[in-house]
């Protein structure tokens, strides 16, 4: 298992000629959308934009450079109360 934040990841596969971590939340699923963080990382996300993945690029050299493997997680996007809107437009 490997925590990023909040997160417990307790699938993870290390595939050690590519030297790419694959975390999972659960068993791998297929992703409904994924984003690039500026560590150059994939952060896979479910139709309901939760997090159920990570991959983490070039693991073991970020470990062996900088003593840390960084991974830099989005926020989830925020959705503004419909009802809260409408009463501030007035509607």
């Amino acid at each position: 298992m490997i925590h990023l934040a909040s997160y417990a990841f307790d699938h993870v596969v290390y595939d050690s000629e590519g030297d790419v971590l694959y975390l999972s939340i659960g068993a791998p699923q297929p992703a409904a959308d994924a984003v690039e963080t500026p560590e150059g990382h994939a952060v896979r996300f479910d139709e309901k934009h939760e997090v159920i993945g990570v991959t983490i690029v070039s693991a073991k050299w970020w470990l062996e450079k900088d003593g840390e493997v960084k991974v830099t997680l989005p926020a989830a996007p925020a959705v503004a109360d419909r009802r809260e809107v409408e009463a501030a437009l007035a509607i």
